[in-house]
C-alpha cells in the first residue's frame, strides 16, 4: 500500500483539485490517503472527508506538527508527502512508488514540474524562464510540492530538524546518488500569478535557506552570477530575464534580512494568487 500524508492549512479552494486527481483512477485500496487538517479556519475537513479519505485535524497551524502527525498515522511505503495546493495524478504516484520500490532504487524520488503560465506577468514569466533552467533546480528534490521515500528515506527524513524549507532540507538530505526525478510524473504547480506574489515566495524561500545554513553551518543551495551566465551563454535571448532574476534576488535578500536578524524562521509568506 502507497501512503499519501498531505499537510493541508486553509487549502478547501484547492484540495480538491489534488485528491480529485490523484484517486481519479486508483483502485480501491491501493493509496492510504492521510488529510492533516492544521490549523483551519475554512472547509478544508469536509473537502478532505468528501473524497473519502482519512482526515486529522489539529489546532497547530505548523506544516511541521501535520507532518509529523501524518507521518505516525500512515500506514504503508513507499510514502508521498504531497502539497495541497498542487495537481497530481494517479498515474504519476504510481511512478513515483515504482521508482523506490524497483530493487537497488533511489531512497527520495520526486516528479517533474508542470509550471502553467497562462495569464502570468512577464515578470513571473521571466523569473521561471531562469530559475528552471538552474542545475540545482533541476537536480533537487525541492519544489516540486511532492517527495517520495521508502522506509530508509523516511527514517532519514524523520530525523531532521524542524526547518521552515522542509522539502529543501530533504533534498540536503540525500546524496545525488539516492534521489532521482522520475520523467514518467509530473506534478503541476501553479505559479504566482503577480509580482508582489513572486517576492513574498522569494523573500520566504531566502529566508528558509538562512535559517538551514545556520543550522548546518554549512552552503544551502544558492545561484551565483556563474549560474546566470552559463544560462545566458546556452540561450543569449534570455539575458533580460537573467537580469530580472538577479534583480527578484537582491530585493528578496533585502526584505528578508530583518527576519534573519530577528531569527523569525516561523512567518509564512504565502503566495495566495496561485490558490485562486
Amino acid at each position: 500500500m502507497v501512503s499519501v500524508v498531505v499537510p493541508a492549512h486553509n487549502e478547501a479552494a484547492v484540495l480538491g483539485r489534488l485528491l480529485g486527481g490523484l484517486l481519479a483512477q486508483a483502485a480501491p485500496g491501493e493509496f492510504d490517503v492521510v488529510v492533516v487538517a492544521n490549523g483551519c479556519t475554512d472547509g478544508t475537513e469536509g473537502v478532505a472527508r468528501s473524497h473519502g479519505v482519512r482526515v486529522l485535524t489539529t489546532p497547530v497551524p505548523s506544516k511541521r506538527e501535520a507532518l509529523r502527525l501524518g507521518d505516525a498515522a500512515a500506514r504503508g511505503y513507499p510514502r508521498l508527502y504531497v502539497d495541497a495546493d498542487i495537481e497530481l495524478s494517479t498515474a504519476a504516484a504510481r511512478a513515483l512508488a515504482a521508482a523506490l520500490s524497483a530493487p537497488g532504487g533511489p531512497l527520495a524520488a520526486a516528479p517533474d514540474r508542470e509550471l502553467p503560465m497562462t495569464g502570468r506577468p512577464w515578470t513571473v514569466r521571466a523569473y521561471y524562464a531562469i530559475w528552471t533552467r538552474l542545475p540545482h533546480v533541476r537536480a533537487g528534490l525541492f519544489g516540486r510540492g511532492v517527495i517520495a521515500v521508502g522506509e530508509e528515506g523516511n527514517a532519514r527524513i524523520r530525523a531532521l530538524p524542524p526547518a521552515m524549507a522542509d522539502d529543501l532540507s530533504a533534498s540536503l538530505a540525500f546524496e545525488p546518488g539516492e534521489r532521482v526525478i522520475v520523467p514518467g510524473a509530473r506534478a503541476v504547480i501553479r505559479p504566482p500569478r503577480t509580482f508582489a506574489d513572486l517576492m513574498r515566495r522569494r523573500v520566504r524561500a531566502v529566508t528558509s535557506v538562512s535559517e538551514l545554513e545556520q543550522a548546518a553551518a554549512t552552503a544551502g543551495e544558492r545561484t551565483g552570477a556563474r549560474d546566470l551566465l552559463a544560462v545566458v551563454a546556452r540561450r543569449p535571448w534570455l539575458a533580460p530575464a537573467a537580469a530580472l532574476f538577479a534583480l527578484v534576488a537582491v530585493l528578496a535578500r533585502r526584505r528578508a534580512a530583518r527576519a534573519i536578524r530577528a531569527g523569525d524562521y516561523t512567518t509564512w509568506l504565502r503566495d495566495e494568487s496561485s490558490r485562486s
